[in-house]
């Protein structure tokens, strides 16, 4: 099975907008199993998954700053959202009967243990789901730039980014019918195109350790094993 694999070795980012399902606030259980469930098929064909997921639904930095306020302690509260959505996500995966660490780029030893290259992959080596939480441990930096951040300290061969759509579009197909679906792209045309899939930095970092980004929508049951394994539906950036 191992060699019909696509991509082996692989980081998911995964907004916390996808956890909130149809809700305005908040964790969806119902969601954070269903996405769940999609991580425990593809680690069961055999591909080693690590998870950075974002901290929209809880609370957002740039929230703070828009109003007047501090921007690092915006950000700072943004990451500990990413520390609930990843116990949350956590507490799927260990129900399904995945072995399941949390790291955290903000040390909080009494919750999860911190994150380091070294214990990542050495927890990834003896078959956990890692899970990334607290961005890069920076303000003014993204989840998006942490998922980059952290495939290559993973050495991922793919950077897989789970949206709202199936792949990358020339504008927002929700709000804009005629938008432009394309199937493949290059690191340097998303960003040529201003194409707001991920950050500037995010597909830059991407670009420089030549990681392919592969976009697809995350609500669709079963599509993340599906493309690993050389089907589905997505937009994958490469050089």
């Amino acid at each position: 099975m191992a060699s019909e694999i696509r991509y082996p070795r692989v980081l998911l980012k995964v907004s916390g907008e996808a956890l909130m399902g149809s809700q305005g606030f908040g964790i969806d259980v119902a969601v954070a199993d269903r996405i769940a469930s999609d991580i425990v098929e593809a680690h069961r064909l055999g591909v080693e998954v690590s998870v950075v997921v974002g901290g929209g639904n809880i609370f957002r930095g740039v929230a703070v700053a828009s109003k007047g306020g501090d921007r690092v302690t915006g950000d700072h509260m943004g990451m500990l959202g990413t520390v609930i959505n990843a116990l949350a996500l956590r507490t799927s995966l260990i129900k399904m009967g995945v072995d399941t660490i949390v790291l955290s780029a903000i040390a909080m030893p009494e919750i999860c243990e911190s994150f380091s290259q070294r214990s990542a992959l050495a927890h990834q080596a003896a078959g956990r789901v890692v899970i990334f939480a607290g961005g890069t441990g920076n303000p003014f930096f993204t989840t998006d730039s942490a998922g980059a951040l952290r495939a290559a300290e993973m050495g991922a061969s793919a950077l897989f980014k789970g949206t709202q759509v199936d792949g990358i579009y020339s504008a927002d197909p929700k709000f804009h019918p005629e938008a432009v679906r394309y199937d493949s792209l290059t690191h340097n045309e998303v960003l040529q195109k201003g194409l707001a899939v991920m950050d500037v930095a995010a597909v830059a970092l991407a670009r420089e350790n030549n990681i392919p980004i592969v976009v697809f929508s995350i609500h669709e049951k079963g599509e993340f094993a599906k493309i690993l394994s050389g089907g589905g539906r997505a937009t994958i950036v490469t050089e």
